[in-house]
């Protein structure tokens, strides 16, 4: 596109020179700037596993807080709905204890007496508290680490001055994530409200008659009513939080993106430069190639085709039941092998279709397989005969 609209601009200039209209069938030369159209750096491209990782690492990781404060908040006001009369049986046995035994006891102001009265009140407090704050607890935890899962890192206790800049945190009061955070706050009250006030307006009839009946029914109705509107408006909640942590998928997604030449420069970093790599073959090649011309003395005949491919035969039934190639090669190779082989006094023997069909099917090292047992033996017989006639 960059590309597209440089041209047309630079087209329509030429069109309102004066010169150009008087030689409209000459040839027009338009330099470029290539830099234009280089990457920019633009991240349009999914986060690595490794780029994950780090991020992970420094706690940067995909997590909804409106889904966890919705889980905690349902979670708690179900089981405010499920244990209710028991808590209410504990708070009225506390008060009837207070106002029936406390005063008949003789030493309540006495340090012993005080101290008993404290211990009570403690137990009692924990009898009542302590399910729904363990509740909570689990719900916290569950909701945290299914999101999250185990991940311990202090990378993000770490003082950063540009947290207490001034002039980054207006930047950041007034940033977009800070306008849709706002606009998110405004249209989660509104809906949780809405949903309350719904169902208050419900029961408002029901309400109103509360005054004719005793204070205990009354308590308990209000209080029944109240923890009801409270999980409606707590699921609506864990709706808006499901939500919520879909928005913060693909905020997270985008916030990990990477340009094509960070993807490059990490490449580099795990697999190493190409250059390197390069030279690192090439010096595993010398010492290969040098280790297989070193092998060569110890071969029997070398078989050529005979200026394209050399392949280097041993055999010794003590240490193979068959021939070895111990050293192969084509073009260069194969003449650095055959003067190996002419320096060392190995046999040098003619046979393309032997020498073909051993170089494509025969690793250095590997045996001879079956099919050429005979081809390769007449090869030996022949080397053979040559020596004991020298002898």
């Amino acid at each position: 596109m960059k590309l597209k609209y440089f041209l047309q601009k630079k087209l329509l200039y030429l069109c309102k020179n004066k010169n150009f209209k008087d030689h409209p069938g000459s040839t027009v030369k338009i330099k470029a700037n290539l830099q234009l159209f280089a990457d920019n750096g633009d991240k349009t491209e999914k986060a690595t596993p490794r780029k994950r990782s780090k991020a992970r690492e420094e706690g940067q990781v995909l997590q909804s807080r409106e889904l966890n404060s919705a889980i905690v908040l349902l979670s708690t006001f179900v089981t405010l709905r499920i244990l209710g009369k028991y808590m209410y049986e504990q708070i009225l046995e506390c008060l009837k204890v207070a106002i029936t035994v406390y005063p008949t006891n003789d030493g309540l102001f006495s340090i012993e007496g005080l101290m008993d009265v404290y211990v009570a009140t403690v137990v009692t407090f924990l009898k009542i508290a302590a399910p729904v704050l363990l509740v909570a607890l689990i719900a916290g935890v569950a909701s945290a680490y299914a999101q999250v899962g185990f991940l311990f890192t202090t990378k993000t206790l770490g003082i950063k001055l540009n947290r207490i800049n001034p002039l980054n945190g207006f930047k950041r009061i007034f940033s977009p994530k800070s306008l849709v955070e706002l606009l998110k706050s405004i249209i989660k009250i509104a809906i949780v409200g809405y949903i309350g006030y719904s169902y208050i307006k419900v029961e408002m009839t029901d309400v109103l008659s509360m005054m004719d009946v005793d204070v205990k029914s009354s308590a308990s109705y209000l209080g029944s009513t109240i923890i009801n509107a409270a999980i409606r408006m707590c699921i609506a909640f864990v709706v808006i939080g499901v939500a919520d942590y879909g928005y913060q998928w693909w905020e997270y997604e985008k916030s990990l993106r990477m340009s094509k030449q960070e993807i490059k420069e990490e490449n580099k970093e795990v697999e190493g430069n190409p250059e390197i790599k390069s030279k690192i073959r090439q010096k595993q090649r010398q010492m290969s190639m040098r280790r297989m011309l070193q092998d060569i003395p110890k071969a029997d005949v070398v078989i050529t085709n005979p200026t394209h491919y050399a392949v280097a035969v041993k055999y010794d039934p003590k240490e193979s039941d068959a021939p070895i190639v111990v050293a192969k090669g084509q073009d260069y190779i194969a003449l650095r092998i055959k003067e190996v082989a002419k320096e060392n006094k190995v046999e040098i023997v003619e046979n393309k279709p032997l020498a073909r069909t051993l170089y494509n099917t025969v690793e250095i090292g590997g045996k001879i397989p079956p099919e050429l047992y005979q081809a390769v033996a007449e090869v030996l017989a022949f080397v053979y005969s040559l020596k004991e006639k020298i002898r």
